[in-house]
């Protein structure tokens, strides 16, 4: 009954169009009623404590040191370099774009923002050199979702916040898994290029590379320094945060001057937008995650997943199984605040190494960024080129065959996340 009850509120809210963190706070008073402990001070009081963490702060740094770097000019350059070294050879630009979302990633951390950069920057060029525009927002798209895995991660982080893991060691065991992800899309672009007949672009001088490498080397050293310093412990994720955006902002200001007054009052604008938007939906998922914890959900599925305990590999396929299931339906953050609660015990008591269903959690939920009907990455790749929904997804189709394939072997193979992570730690 406990369970119906939340989740008839949770759903229902959503149904009729609640925002997902009001929804929140609905099946969270409607439990409260259930368990006869209704009390707005409670709820006032666990709404406040929800967003009053400090790992939290690095959401808002983070989202400022991407929308820096896509104003002032560094994620420019990093497609330039990119250009650069891969523009030359057959399908050269999708490419350049596979290079470019892993180095964004490195930056931002946000799926959407990658994305929305690459498709402003890159679509026109692939459809002007006479690839596919459905299947280029594909790639765009596909490409996007790397940004969630490698750190700087906002879903890590907050992942982090809600299961109480090690955000440091989540950032460091996302790295392999993301360049995984890289590599799987450029072995499928190179794979369905194949049969476009597109002429490549001019191979570029020695000079020209070693002069792109030269603009692009202060983009390039921002993720440098953020894996460097938490590998060694110079500092925390949320100190990291700070670093980013201040290193952004200097370089933008004060090396490639593109940042002007005016834009910097809107970059900063659009960053405490999103910041609380997500700020909002963490401490609305902490008052559900408190009484879901107070109502006993997470025994009940204990109990439910009991048969499966003792069987990691089947727990974590019914585990991913769910969770790609509510990922095409709602979005990432949601999705990590909702479940993370109800499903860690079960995986703590299975044994599983919470870092590594941590990240499968989060390439799971990239996932389904690029997955119908809600798939945000996809709305934001279809708007900013211009594009259909149903054509953005059909170009995305290979390449979210491609993720998914990468997420199956990680489930068959947890070493692949596990022996890097732990060398890196």
């Amino acid at each position: 009954m406990i369970l119906t009850t939340f989740l008839g509120a949770l759903l229902g809210a959503m149904a009729i169009g609640i925002p997902i963190a009001f929804a929140l706070l609905i099946s969270g008073t409607a439990l409260m009623w259930q368990l006869d402990m209704f009390d707005p001070q409670i709820l006032a009081q666990n709404l406040i404590n929800g967003a009053n963490s400090f790992p939290l702060l690095a959401v808002p740094f983070f989202m400022l040191a991407g929308e820096i770097m896509t104003v002032g000019g560094l994620s420019r350059r990093i497609v330039d370099f990119a250009l650069a070294l891969v523009g030359h050879v057959k399908g050269g630009l999708g490419y350049v774009t596979i290079i470019t979302a892993c180095v964004m990633a490195a930056l931002s951390g946000s799926a959407v923002a990658d994305a929305a950069a690459m498709t402003a920057l890159l679509l026109p060029m692939m459809t002007a050199a006479g690839h596919d525009r459905r299947r280029s927002a594909g790639l765009i798209a596909s490409a996007g979702i790397i940004a969630p895995v490698i750190p700087p991660s906002i879903g890590l982080i907050i992942f982090g916040v809600a299961a109480n893991v090690s955000i440091s060691k989540l950032f460091l065991a996302g790295i392999f898994p993301g360049l995984m992800m890289g590599t799987a899309l450029w072995m499928t672009w190179a794979y369905v290029v194949r049969k476009e007949d597109v002429k490549p672009l001019p191979r570029k001088n020695r000079q020209d590379i070693l002069r792109a490498a030269r603009e692009s080397i202060w983009a390039l050293g921002m993720p440098v320094i953020i894996v460097v310093g938490l590998r060694f412990g110079v500092f925390t994720p949320t100190e990291a945060a700070v670093v980013a955006a201040v290193y952004a902002l200097f370089v933008s200001t004060v090396i490639y001057r593109e940042m002007t007054l005016s834009s910097l009052y809107q970059v900063f604008f659009n960053s405490a937008k999103v910041s609380a938007i997500i700020m909002l939906l963490v401490a609305a998922a902490m008052v559900s995650a408190w009484l879901i914890t107070v109502a006993g959900l997470p025994d009940m599925v204990i109990d439910l997943l009991e048969p499966l305990i003792d069987q990691p590999f089947l727990l974590m396929l019914v585990t991913m199984a769910l969770i790609v299931l509510v990922g095409t339906s709602m979005d990432m953050t949601p999705t990590i605040l909702i479940l993370t609660p109800i499903l860690m015990p079960a995986i703590k008591a299975a044994g599983i190494d919470p870092v590594y269903f941590g990240v499968m959690f989060i390439i799971n939920t990239a996932i389904g960024l690029i997955t119908p009907p809600v798939g945000t990455v996809l709305n934001t790749v279809a708007g900013v080129g211009r594009l259909s929904m149903d054509d953005t997804v059909r170009g995305a189709f290979p390449f979210l065959l491609a993720q998914l394939a990468i997420l199956a072997l990680l489930i068959l193979f947890p070493d692949l996340v596990l022996v890097p992570a732990k060398w890196l730690y």
